[in-house]
């Protein structure tokens, strides 16, 4: 069963559940935690069981339909991996100015590694992700994402849109900060499926679907094995000399990329899925402000 983060309309408090078909179950009446910083400060092995023993005892629960579901993050980061799909090494290539930084990092020992947002910037399934207003190029990356443990451990996977200017960063590098961090900038979702329940998330389909004024605009494919990097190197990256207490996001990178004519705009609907985890979807706006 997957753990999503969910309000009602009685009550406003955010509150960790386990998902079961059209249903879901607040942990805390199973006797487990009621938030996932909570949750991912257990370990790995003491999560898993807990949820398993809470899922077997769970029989009753919430109408899916009579919750909103949130984004599956609270007091975490999300950082995420740059140049790990061969298609995005030759995309981020085209659209700069200085081609050879992208390559070289591809073939490097040491990966890409950037914050991507803070939980405020984090929208959740159905809510609105952002274009910057001064951007004239801007793409959804769809990416399959890691849930880790405040131990280092992946405990889960989710669906995570990491938009971006490719307009700004094309500029110059250094402006990557500008092109990917801002508001709304980001999305997770719908929820959290268990490393129990996929245990070999190298061998995923991510379908990327972009609509315009309810008309297919854009249908893109891939496959997490085209990761060329393990993703335990990954995260063993992102634990050097940093620490996560509350646990981390690390969004893995994204090998569907648009042609060079797209670019997102306000009232577009972007919906990535992946295998084994779910759909997410996202309305887009530009920001004015």
């Amino acid at each position: 069963m997957p753990l999503g983060r969910f309000t009602t309309k009685e009550d406003a408090r955010p509150r960790l559940g386990l998902i079961a078909t059209d249903r879901i179950v607040p942990l805390a009446t199973l006797g487990g935690p009621d938030t996932l910083d909570s949750a991912m400060q257990l370990p790995a092995t003491e999560l898993h069981r807990l949820l398993g023993e809470a899922g077997s005892g769970a029989s009753d629960g919430l109408p899916l339909t009579d919750i909103t579901l949130l984004p599956p993050i609270d007091a975490q980061e999300v950082w995420a991996c740059g140049v790990t799909y061969r298609r995005s090494r030759d995309a981020r290539m085209e659209e700069s100015t200085q081609k050879d930084v992208y390559d070289l990092v591809y073939e490097a020992a040491r990966p890409e590694l950037f914050l991507k947002a803070t939980p405020g910037r984090v929208s959740g399934p159905e809510g609105m992700i952002a274009i910057r207003g001064d951007s004239t190029w801007d793409v959804p990356e769809p990416e399959l994402v890691l849930a880790i443990n405040s131990r280092g451990e992946t405990i889960g996977y989710t669906i995570g849109n990491d938009v971006s200017s490719r307009s700004i960063e094309g500029e110059n590098p250094l402006y990557l900060p500008q092109a990917k961090v801002y508001t709304a900038c980001a999305a997770l979702g719908p929820w959290i499926t268990l490393t129990t329940e996929l245990p070999d998330p190298t061998r995923l389909a991510i379908q990327l679907v972009i609509e315009r004024n309810g008309i297919l605009h854009f249908d893109g494919e891939t496959s997490t094995d085209q990761i060329s990097r393990p993703l335990d190197e990954l995260v063993g990256y992102l634990h050097r000399f940093n620490a996560f207490p509350d646990g981390v996001f690390l969004m893995t990178g994204t090998g569907i990329i648009p042609p060079l004519e797209f670019t997102l705009e306000d009232g577009d609907m972007v919906s990535i899925t992946i295998d084994g985890i779910g759909t997410l979807r996202n309305p887009v706006t530009r920001l004015t402000s």
